[in-house]
């Protein structure tokens, strides 16, 4: 079903150093959506799948015995509604604000908080001149050309028949079978003639086991269990009883690709040539868009140098806080502790120190490239905010990932980014670059610039300060 759409009513006022106070108000309506949003991301975290005809409210009760959903999700569902506030009164925080209740959160009515939001300060360059900057030539990396003709060899392995001798693990095999479920014949496992794989889990282990030691020419009936059916939601295992005759011993044949090959199974290329020229067009074609991000890393790196002024504590806090709280996530999905990753990187001593580093360098390159387009006098289009989209998940559709982030309230965080980009776009366009004469080795990107925004977050910065006190009901 669509989320309704409302608006967060919010009441602006300037304090001292450039904090300012929200009082805002959300409707039923935004409570509902908030509570929603969270439910859901908190469900799809823990592996609760949407179910026809069930709420997301149902589902976590079933399987994980929630009773109250919003109790759990509710710390969530209020930071939903922070970036609707601030991009209500077009404010970009130095740091994500904490919202502050001032009425209790239930669904179905009114919430009211308060945020004190740091502004992010803004900073001037000692120079806003074109950087100069040495960088190693483009140099086309050939070996994921090789590896793809591996990997499309390794796809197309044909299966013909080889000396006769008993079945055993990791064997392959052409086989007739037929199998049973209470007498009813299961249509999808029966086969006059199938190449079958011992040992790569395409069957239950109770299936290769009965087929081991068989040869050529014998047939075997026999019952084997099987995942078909389910209890209260559990899988259960069920008996197959089935006919089964080796009719072969198998061996693995993994083609040439040559022109013969290419011409009989990919017609669009004439020649082995032909397709290794649309494999080479493709990769460099993303070696260069690489490329391009090394080099504007580069000039946004030499124009960093330039950076006056002094960062506030608790803005260098706030962003390490950020920095370690991704660090943390990725972390545990990789199935690696906290613990482990610091030893794995010199200690603490040495992580603390290189995470202060890293936060500075995304602090400083965020804040330099906000004085270029500010001093530039720029503007974003369309297109820059797309292009920004498209560097958040090139997997995505820009168009839809804006229009999602526009209707969740961080517009602003989009903007900033794409600010940024532009900006960093801008400084490479107008360097002075210098090629060196040879690489050491084909380069590797890094990321392109890397800022709190890089991800639409609470942190990207705001331009202008609004008026002493506004009030915005509409």
């Amino acid at each position: 079903m669509e989320k309704e759409h409302s608006t967060v009513k919010v009441t602006e006022k300037k304090l001292a150093d450039g904090v300012i106070k929200l009082d805002c108000e959300a409707t039923a309506i935004e409570v509902n959506n908030a509570l929603k949003e969270a439910g859901e991301a908190f469900a799809l975290s823990m592996g609760v799948r949407p179910q026809p005809g069930k709420t997301i409210e149902q589902l976590c009760q079933e399987q994980m015995g929630i009773a109250d959903l919003d109790k759990i999700v509710e710390t969530s569902a209020i930071e939903v509604l922070v970036p609707r506030a601030l991009d209500r009164r077009n404010l970009v925080p130095a740091f994500p604000p904490k919202a502050t209740p001032a009425t209790k959160f239930e669904r179905g009515k009114k919430f009211s908080f308060t945020l004190s939001v740091t502004v992010k300060p803004t900073y001037e360059l000692s120079s806003y001149d074109p950087v100069e900057v040495t960088v190693q030539p483009f140099a086309f990396d050939e070996s994921p050309i090789n590896q793809q003709l591996e990997e499309i060899a390794k796809n197309s392995v044909t299966y013909v028949a080889a000396d006769a001798k008993p079945l055993t693990a990791g064997d392959a095999c052409s086989i007739a079978m037929k199998c049973f479920d209470d007498g009813e014949e299961i249509k999808a496992l029966t086969c006059e003639d199938r190449t079958y794989l011992m040992g790569r889990g395409f069957m239950p282990d109770g299936f290769d086991e009965a087929l081991m030691g068989m040869e050529p020419g014998q047939t075997k009936e026999f019952t084997f269990e099987a995942p078909l059916g389910t209890e209260n939601g559990e899988v259960v295992n069920k008996p197959i009883s089935c006919t089964v005759t080796v009719k072969d011993i198998q061996q693995e044949v993994v083609p040439v690709i040559d022109d013969a090959w290419v011409k009989a199974n990919m017609p669009m290329f004439p020649t082995k040539e032909a397709l290794v020229a649309d494999m080479r067009r493709v990769f460099e074609a993303q070696q260069r868009e690489a490329y391009e991000g090394y080099v504007q890393q580069m000039c946004v790196g030499q124009l960093t140098r330039r950076f006056e002024g002094r960062i506030a504590d608790e803005i260098y806090e706030a962003t390490r806080d950020h920095l370690m709280q991704n660090l943390r996530a990725e972390l545990s999905q990789a199935g690696m502790t906290w613990e482990q990753f610091v030893a794995a990187n010199g200690g603490e001593q040495q992580f603390g120190m290189m995470l202060m580093m890293q936060t500075r360098e995304v602090l400083v390159q965020g804040f330099c490239l906000d004085a270029v387009y500010r001093h530039e006098r720029m503007t974003l289009t369309d297109k820059d905010l797309e292009d920004a989209c498209y560097g958040m998940n090139p997997q995505g559709n820009p168009k839809a990932m804006r229009e999602d982030l526009e209707a969740s309230g961080r517009g602003f965080a989009l903007r900033e980014t794409a600010e940024r980009l532009k900006a960093a776009r801008f400084v490479a366009a107008n360097a002075k670059i210098t090629v060196a004469e040879a690489p050491a080795a084909p380069v590797a990107a890094p990321a392109a610039v890397e800022t709190p925004a890089a991800e639409p977050a609470p942190e990207a910065a705001v331009e202008k300060p609004a008026a002493d006190a506004k009030t915005d009901e509409n």
